[in-house]
């Protein structure tokens, strides 16, 4: 959630040459891809991917690069951290998992609202909504870059071919396609609905399911063509769909609702109604286990988490912080040991053990954290937002 922001800023030259400098080439080949051998060339056959889609590797587990400690040759020397961006403090909060200790605060723009890795996974962006602007950080060495004015930034998603970034312009009603590069726009993308705000993609790439979290609507995108190609409404008074993410096979979407406390299950090829599964007040952020069995879901209303699996499809736990709190967005750490979720509205953080559910940590940042990225992760390229690998 965010207000409505204004004006517009122009790309400049010079801001173009500071991110080419951050986030230049796709890597070699064997560098992006090389963290684990193709399955059978047969099955390969099955999944007719994007153009310039990597190859899917298992067709029954979208996730079977992200196996833990399977870093990608780009990212292995890149020391072990957690971006929290304080969308209050216009600042990213740098934890050093190890310590549990803040080890640098970083000045940002305007209400940064997620940390998002690149889908060559060699620079993080800052997403700066109410700046107009992404700052790159380069996560081998910490340091923040020159800003590149981006209008109304709320989240960023990469396409499966690392070939356009997506802006997820909430403000603006629009998804915007831009040169994942350059950022020099492609195609902006007027939706209709509002508050577009989060997504996935299909394990062929060529669609991605979009919520919208304002007007309680789903969007169908086709990725290719660029156009909307499904649009519903949910079917629930007061829905606010919030994050989205797609089954090990492939074959069903889930859409965290902080109104409806739940999930909504989805099936993207049909984009038929979907069914609702309460977890609990307030469902906000969705993240598979390394071993692709469980889903964590965090329910910022309570306080809690709960955990989804997906062999016996059904809920079979939840974990409730000892002391409260409102556990938001995060990530997985390269291990698959500690859960990492931001606690949007105590200014803190929260590192939670995924074997037991216990909190090891409670870790005090600045004000509205939201969006954190914990990096490195596993996988041959990022989707985007706050860290969704392939």
């Amino acid at each position: 959630m965010h207000p409505t922001t204004i004006g517009r800023l122009l790309i400049t030259g010079a801001a173009l040459a500071a991110l080419a400098g951050c986030n230049s080439a796709i890597p070699h080949k064997d560098e992006a891809f090389a963290s684990r051998a193709p399955a059978d060339p047969a099955e390969q056959q099955k999944i007719r991917g994007l153009r310039g889609m990597p190859p899917v590797l298992d067709p029954k587990d979208l996730y079977a690069a992200d196996r833990p400690d399977q870093l990608s040759p780009t990212v292995k020397d890149f020391p072990s951290r957690v971006y929290v961006p304080n969308t209050n403090s216009d600042t990213v909060s740098v934890i050093d998992p190890k310590t549990y200790k803040v080890i640098e605060t970083i000045p940002v723009g305007r209400q940064p609202q997620h940390v998002v890795p690149s889908w060559d996974l060699k620079t993080l962006w800052v997403n700066n909504d109410l700046g107009n602007s992404l700052t790159p950080i380069d996560p081998r060495t910490g340091k923040a870059g020159k800003p590149v004015p981006v209008h109304d930034p709320y989240n960023l998603y990469f396409t499966p071919n690392g070939k356009y970034a997506v802006v997820m312009a909430s403000s603006d009603r629009q998804l915007v396609f831009r040169d994942a590069h350059t950022m020099k726009t492609v195609k902006a993308l007027p939706v209709g609905c509002y508050g577009v705000n989060h997504a996935d993609f299909s394990m062929d790439g060529r669609y991605f399911i979009v919520s919208c979290e304002f007007s309680g609507e789903l969007l169908k995108v086709d990725t290719e063509r660029m156009a909307v190609t499904g649009r519903q409404k949910l079917p629930l008074d007061g829905a606010m769909p919030q994050d989205v993410k797609i089954s090990p096979d492939g074959k069903k979407f889930y859409i965290a609702d902080m109104m409806a406390d739940g999930l909504w299950v989805l099936d993207g090829d049909t984009f038929s109604k979907p069914s609702l599964l309460p977890t609990g007040k307030g469902t906000h952020g969705l993240y598979v286990s390394r071993d692709s069995r469980e889903m964590y879901i965090s329910n910022r209303g309570e306080g809690t988490i709960s955990v989804f699996d997906f062999k016996q499809d059904r809920l079979t736990k939840k974990w409730r912080l000892p002391d409260g709190g409102s556990p938001d967005m995060g990530g997985i750490s390269a291990d698959g040991k500690v859960l990492w979720l931001s606690g949007r509205y105590n200014s803190e953080v929260y590192a939670i053990d995924t074997a037991t559910g216990a909190q090891l940590a409670r870790i005090r940042v600045g004000s509205g954290p939201h969006g954190l990225a914990v990096y490195p992760q596993p996988g041959r390229y990022s989707l985007g937002h706050t860290g969704v690998f392939r």
